[in-house]
């Protein structure tokens, strides 16, 4: 299965990521970052049950379902997008941050607290 993303095309089934160098396939100054095979994995795995409670919802819209109902369901969504940036978050926190912090790039914890800071409107 192959997918297009903005860097260009991923053979999705053995991840083979095309990158322009070794140096931004590790650093996430650039934007990107290589993840280990369980952490991408557990994100696939919580966006794939996302994906499925949005179209659950979209369902119950198209069959007039009772708006508590719906509403119940949305909330659930939220929780579960709101799980997964928690997860999304400490992985950054314990390998981007903490490395670019140990190789003295400061404005990494400035790009952290702009992050949290769009996080918690």
């Amino acid at each position: 299965m192959l997918a297009i993303y903005p860097m260009g095309v991923y053979n999705v089934l053995e991840r083979k990521v095309m990158y322009m160098s070794e140096e931004r396939a590790d650093c996430c100054c650039h934007k990107t970052k290589e993840r280990s095979e369980k952490e991408y994995k557990d994100l696939i795995n919580r966006l794939s049950r996302i994906e499925g409670q949005i179209r659950g919802i979209k369902g119950m819209v198209e069959k007039d379902a009772y708006c508590p109902d719906i509403l119940i369901q949305v909330a659930a969504a939220n929780a579960a997008l709101n799980s997964f940036n928690k997860v999304l978050l400490a992985n950054h926190i314990k390998t981007c941050v903490s490395r670019d912090i140990k190789e003295g790039k400061d404005e990494t914890v400035d790009e952290l607290v702009v992050t949290l800071q769009k996080l918690m409107k």
